[in-house]
């Protein structure tokens, strides 16, 4: 099974950044086929779309609360998708999961692996 691991959450101050990443451990799974996307979960909050990204890289989808301030890239060889975030604001923090697609969605069901989650956390 896929397995999809996220790191490089934390604390930051309002106006921050932060850049997750999520790599894809599984050497069978063939990372480039398939579209990546991140999703967060605030406390008592459902979990929501946030970005994604197709298997080229040629196509990126933004929920509208981050567009302009956060980037979904990846790299292929290193089967790994990152997530830029800029100018973080409170009402970012959330638990950050990555997901694999084959297709490019903004919806949960949409998605078929997810990894375990990263908090991040941003303080005003």
């Amino acid at each position: 099974q896929v397995q999809l691991v996220e790191s490089g959450g934390g604390l930051v101050q309002a106006g921050g950044s932060l850049r997750l990443s999520c790599a894809a451990s599984e050497r069978t799974f063939t990372f480039s086929g398939y579209v990546m996307g991140w999703f967060r979960q605030a406390p008592g909050k459902e979990r929501e779309f946030v970005a994604a990204i197709s298997w080229s890289g040629g196509t990126t989808r933004y929920a509208d609360s981050v567009k302009g301030r956060f980037t979904i890239s990846r790299d292929n060889v290193k089967n790994t998708v990152y997530l830029q975030m800029n100018s973080l604001q409170p009402e970012d923090t959330a638990i950050y999961y990555c997901a694999a697609s084959n297709r490019v969605g903004t919806t949960l069901g949409s998605y078929h692996s997810w990894g375990q989650g990263t908090q991040v956390a941003v303080s005003s």
